[in-house]
């Protein structure tokens, strides 16, 4: 009873890399596996304060899908002082993650049909 469309869906090639990686933790590999968004070490602890600070602060609802300016405002001062670059807040788009931002521009860019060249790194 699934569409077409959910019949031929492909195993995620990410999930594939994180099988890969607990097959390599098995047989004693060291290995730090950035496919599924879930680094392997403990998160920083100015991390958690601030996360912690942030619940107390009631700072718990949705914020603006492309980011709050006090985050944008950040962003734009690393790129800065790291990389001399100078962007306009309007410039920056926070979102939630690496893959739904690729397909966010895909989706705005590309037509049914179209055909796109993707190097391998």
């Amino acid at each position: 009873m699934l569409s077409e469309r959910a019949k031929n869906i492909k195993q995620s090639p990410t999930l594939a890399i994180d099988a890969k990686e607990k097959a390599m933790k098995a047989a004693g590999a060291d290995v730090v596996n950035f496919g599924v968004g879930k680094p392997d070490f403990d998160t920083p602890e100015n991390i958690k304060e601030a996360a912690i600070k942030a619940i107390m602060d009631g700072f718990t609802k949705y914020t603006p899908v492309g980011g709050i300016d006090p985050l944008k405002d950040a962003i734009i001062e690393k790129f800065k002082r790291d990389n001399d670059l100078e962007y306009l807040r309007e410039e920056v788009i926070v979102s939630c993650g690496a893959k739904h931002s690729l397909y966010n521009i895909a989706q705005a860019l590309y037509e049914n049909g179209d055909e796109v060249i993707i190097p391998a790194p």
